[in-house]
């Protein structure tokens, strides 16, 4: 019997994994290196920074330094400005709240998951949240998973992920935890042959849950 719920942020949650491939594509433009979607999410599955197309080209690690923070805030200001809700997330999750134990695993650096939370309400159901900084390695591995049971003191077969990338499932699939994947046009194209439910909708995962 499932007791918990450890839920993936960024596309689950929140429609932000587009805006964080164009805030990086654009950077990586402007120092002359062009980057499709298609490449920037075989360098993202493995859990790598798309900022590795630029130390290949040669550039030093100060550059790229300079590079990522101009990222981050280029991102900051999309997360400010652009519509990044899912329509139902929060009434979903008011429900499950109800029945299970939740929280939230995601590899979102702090200060850009607290911008993103800044007015939704969601947080405020969840036991935690854990970000890239709360664990030693990141997705694919099962590290943050891993701490996500020890947080709820449960065992893997207690608990179920909420996923909508193949990286996130790998690394769940690792932890020993079954895994919903959710569908986002962003990553429709992952290998989810490893997840033990798939869905369209979020709303779906209480049908699945109810069984």
């Amino acid at each position: 019997m499932k007791r918990y719920i450890l839920f993936d942020n960024d596309g689950v949650l929140v429609e932000t994994e587009v805006w964080y491939y164009r805030a990086s594509a654009e950077v990586l433009y402007n120092m002359g290196i062009e980057m499709d979607e298609a490449s920037y999410k075989e360098i993202m599955v493995n859990g790598l920074s798309s900022f590795i197309l630029a130390e290949r080209a040669g550039f030093d690690a100060i550059t790229v330094a300079k590079a990522r923070d101009r990222r981050n805030v280029l991102y900051q200001h999309y997360l400010e400005h652009e519509d990044i809700a899912i329509d139902g997330v929060k009434e979903v999750l008011q429900r499950l709240g109800e029945r299970f134990r939740i929280g939230i695993v995601t590899t979102s650096r702090r200060v850009d998951f607290e911008l993103i939370h800044r007015s939704r309400g969601i947080v405020d159901m969840m036991e935690f949240v854990l970000c890239v900084e709360d664990y030693p390695r990141s997705k694919p591995h099962p590290d943050p998973y891993l701490k996500g049971l020890e947080s709820f003191h449960a065992q893997p077969h207690e608990a179920i992920v909420v996923e909508d990338s193949e990286r996130g499932l790998r690394a769940a699939v690792a932890a020993g935890i079954e895994t919903v994947t959710v569908h986002n046009d962003f990553t429709a194209l992952h290998d989810f042959s490893k997840a033990t439910h798939r869905i369209q909708r979020l709303e779906e995962l209480e049908e699945i849950l109810a069984l």
